[in-house]
């Protein structure tokens, strides 16, 4: 099922997307009462998933059709900074060495774990905002990205999948000059604005956390990254298990897996997200995300 927030006559509500992908139907008709996916990601347990699925298939009825409404992030608020994985492919790392001019061996042997502030998701068909005055290398990078069910404390990689409320895709939008600059992710993954998400969140039902996917992206029709989520060197289930022995992951959390190579960075000379260029991430089983760039002036 995919799970979607949008404003319609004014009002933010969440609902679920028709098989066809053409209809909305807002949550409510279904007697759910949660006002936004935070909450409702709280209140909702696997089996009321599952009835959910089935009401939309049988007795579905006064849907909206999607192109009507005001698309928002699956998430549009998070409750916390989004966890994110550094390098967490190899061909990636490689890539990021050599823009940095260091020396790469070949070796990863813990996973790099960062954090990036989000004060309101981009959705699907939003803007990146480029603020030249701020950051002349903006880069794209597509991300698989795990959203936590219910609050998790020292799970174990086999059970992991009991606490997965589903899935996403993640632009990680990065100023790599503020990340030069201050020799460090966190203010050079968080600009204001450039964490584009969505277009909605499917239900982890659907997909495993083993599962291998395709995942790509391109600028103007231009492929630059076309990948394997099976190529991640540490994997959801294993990533879940370290991050719950050392806090404990509260129902909501957002952990974004990584990139592949292929960011802008990595081409010589890098090829940096101009004003216009319109980014498409996608993942196999979950679906696109469409964003385009535009000259901004805080």
């Amino acid at each position: 099922m995919r799970l979607v927030t949008f404003r319609y006559n004014d009002r933010e509500q969440i609902g679920a997307m028709s098989a066809d992908l053409d209809e909305v139907f807002p949550l409510s008709l279904f007697g759910i009462k949660a006002d936004c996916m935070n909450s409702f990601i709280k209140e909702t347990k696997k089996e009321d998933i599952l009835r959910l699925e089935k009401a939309l298939k049988e007795n579905a009825s006064g849907g909206i059709p999607y192109g009507s409404v005001e698309k928002c992030s699956p998430v549009p608020v998070p409750l916390q900074d989004i966890i994110c994985l550094g390098v967490n492919y190899m061909a990636h790392a490689e890539e990021s060495a050599r823009y940095k001019g260091e020396l790469f061996d070949g070796k990863r042997n813990f996973a790099v774990y960062f954090s990036k502030r989000v004060n309101r998701a981009v959705p699907d068909g939003g803007i990146i905002p480029l603020s030249e005055n701020v950051s002349s290398e903006l880069d794209y990078e597509a991300e698989l990205a795990v959203v936590i069910g219910k609050d998790c404390r020292n799970i174990k990689a086999c059970d992991v999948g009991e606490y997965i409320f589903g899935y996403t895709v993640l632009n990680d939008v990065s100023a790599r000059d503020i990340q030069t600059r201050h020799k460090q992710w966190y203010m050079g993954k968080s600009l204001e604005g450039c964490c584009p998400m969505g277009p909605w969140i499917v239900t982890s039902n659907e997909i495993e956390p083993k599962e291998e996917l395709e995942i790509s992206s391109r600028v103007n029709g231009s492929l630059r990254q076309h990948s394997s989520t099976g190529l991640m060197i540490f994997k959801i289930p294993e990533v879940i298990e370290e991050l719950s022995s050392y806090t404990e992951l509260k129902a909501g959390s957002i952990i974004s897996m990584g990139t592949p190579n292929g960011v802008g960075m990595g081409f010589d000379p890098p090829k940096f997200l101009k004003d216009g260029d319109i980014v498409v991430c996608s993942i196999e089983k979950i679906g696109s995300l469409t964003n385009t760039v535009r000259r901004h002036t805080p």
